[in-house]
């Protein structure tokens, strides 16, 4: 069983939103799909549940096309943005409703998750506010028993208490073992620890697609100062470099090889600044690029 996407492109105009994307999603992880402002994320989980079709290639649920195909994309819960309730349906109405498309749908959790949060049921879907429409859908998604959970930008507008509540909800869910869950955030700090797979998308493509530990221990910092930084950096590669008065910082991609030099520091790479130095590489990489093509 897995969701396998296959050699996908898709563009709009002349802007291309995914360029050759192939991913392959197994049982048993909690991914995390991580990308910029226009990396393609939002394009990307479009293709995989049916809402958008590529350009080229193609969508497989436990082998079969997703196009198309009830009995695939009955497999797959995505929680976006969107309403697709009536206007005038009310929260308590709506978890009625859901078990009449997912016979899986479990109302009883519904209803102690909506008492959990202190979500009004009688309350209309579009007069919520936005935290709390936030956690509607997140209700929907975590009591809806499909195989394969996919949140885009879950906690949008919820405060800290019911952030936390959330992710300690979608532990339990996942170690119930019945769910492949997909993650897609720019709160990578807040979901570092629970990712086990991590998915870097930047302008379409894939730059990283490996165990999150894995990346973890293939980059890290050294900091000290400046000359003895420069020299340790020598013939390694440097991820990004940050210089203030006579010392420096550099991030580098690779494991740690002997002991560290006299006056040097060394510290592991968090996901959210491996992230971030993995852009600003790219970026410097592109400039340095263009410098040489105009001269």
């Amino acid at each position: 069983m897995s969701i396998e996407l296959q050699n996908i492109s898709k563009t709009f105009g002349k802007t291309t939103a995914l360029d050759q994307v192939s991913l392959t999603l197994e049982p048993g992880h909690i991914y995390g799909l991580l990308g910029s402002n226009g990396a393609g994320k939002t394009t990307l989980l479009s293709i995989l549940t049916d809402r958008q079709r590529p350009d080229q290639g193609q969508v497989l649920v436990d082998g079969m096309p997703v196009q198309n195909n009830d009995e695939a994309l009955h497999q797959i819960f995505l929680v976006g943005e969107q309403n697709f309730f009536p206007d005038d349906m009310r929260v308590g109405r709506a978890f009625r409703t859901m078990s009449w498309f997912y016979p899986s749908f479990d109302q009883d959790y519904a209803l102690d998750l909506a008492r959990q949060f202190g979500l009004p049921l009688k309350k209309k879907i579009t007069a919520l506010s936005t935290g709390y429409s936030s956690i509607f859908r997140l209700i929907l998604c975590l009591s809806v028993n499909t195989p394969y959970l996919i949140f885009d930008e879950p906690v949008l507008g919820l405060d800290a208490q019911h952030r936390d509540l959330f992710y300690r909800l979608l532990v339990e869910k996942f170690a119930q073992g019945d769910s492949t869950i997909l993650l897609s955030t720019h709160l990578i700090s807040e979901v570092e620890n629970l990712i086990d797979h991590t998915i870097i998308l930047r302008e379409g493509r894939v730059l990283r697609d490996a165990p999150t530990e894995e990346l973890m221990a293939n980059a890290y910092t050294v900091s000290g100062p400046s000359g003895l930084v420069d020299d340790y950096a020598a013939g390694r590669q440097v991820l990004t470099a940050h210089a203030l008065g006579g010392l420096k910082t550099v991030s580098i991609q690779g494991r740690p090889e002997g002991s560290l030099p006299v006056g040097l520091e060394q510290s592991p790479l968090r996901l959210q600044d491996y992230f971030i130095s993995l852009q600003e590489a790219e970026d410097q990489e592109r400039k340095e690029g263009s410098y040489g093509y105009e001269h």
